[in-house]
């Protein structure tokens, strides 16, 4: 019998993204944003999840969140279920405002926590919106460098203590920190089949099965499961071909899954998913 896959448990830590659907905006304005934060401090007081980094950008956002009750997937669901939810109303429109779900990357905290954060804060330089990550108002930098005011439902403490009990002393080295990884690649990169940060003792604490092929089933499992289900997709697209394009597009399902599910044939998922991309 398998050992059982952890890839949810009490106290994990994740790099968490979600993207609006075909690379569409999910904040129109500071009103949109600002929405997002109250609906996601309810969710971390609803799932007593620990946000330690955070920064919306313009079609996405970024979170590097703990979860002491091991329910990333149920908190996430509702964040996205009810921003989507909000916006759609609130600009008139229907169907998707996500691409599938959310991407999570298992993280080890001692290894990862400060170079997830520094990376987080990081993306609007990167995207050269701003040269500097304090010019960007929302993201945790400038709640980290304490030059606003912090929510509850941000934790600025565990990324400070990485670098000294004094406050001045770790407010200037986080700075610091920052500052110096402008320009460095990301620590994604060295993600375990695009799932897990750590070493090989964390890896293994996970129970995951040892073999190439078996961990890419497991990942490609992991994308199915945080997926929007093909039930979905048909029901919020506005025609079956949005439906099917979309479910594809957000490699979760292949396409012979996706024309079993429409009763239709493989060729004419083939046909939908080409309709799609040359719109």
């Amino acid at each position: 019998m398998s050992r059982p896959l952890r890839i949810q448990f009490p106290k994990a830590l994740y790099h968490v993204t979600s993207r609006g659907d075909r690379k569409g905006m999910i904040y129109r304005d500071h009103v949109d944003r600002s929405v997002w934060l109250s609906l996601l401090a309810k969710v971390c007081a609803d799932y007593h999840f620990i946000v330690h980094s955070f920064c919306q950008m313009g079609n996405h956002y970024h979170l590097v969140v703990e979860t002491p009750d091991g329910n990333l997937s149920q908190g996430m669901r509702q964040l996205n279920g009810m921003y989507a939810q909000y916006f759609n109303r609130r600009h008139d429109l229907v169907g998707h405002l996500f691409q599938g779900r959310y991407y999570a990357v298992l993280a080890q905290r001692e290894a990862y926590l400060q170079q997830l954060s520094r990376y987080v804060v990081l993306n609007p330089v990167r995207a050269q919106l701003v040269t500097s990550p304090g010019e960007w108002p929302w993201s945790s930098y400038r709640h980290v460098m304490a030059q606003d005011s912090c929510p509850d439902w941000l934790d600025v403490g565990s990324t400070l203590r990485i670098f000294s009990d004094n406050p001045e002393t770790a407010v200037a080295a986080y700075e610091r920190f920052v500052i110096a990884g402008i320009g460095a690649p990301s620590p994604l990169l060295q993600a375990r089949h695009q799932l897990i940060l750590g070493d090989d003792a964390f890896v293994a604490s996970l129970q995951l099965p040892t073999s190439a092929d078996k961990l890419r089933t497991v990942a490609k499992e992991q994308r199915r499961a945080m997926a929007t289900s093909l039930q979905e997709y048909s029901a919020q697209s506005p025609t079956r071909n949005d439906a099917m394009a979309s479910a594809y597009l957000s490699n979760a399902y292949t396409m012979a899954q996706i024309a079993a599910h429409f009763g239709v044939a493989i060729k004419t998922v083939s046909r939908a998913v080409k309709k799609n991309r040359v719109r």
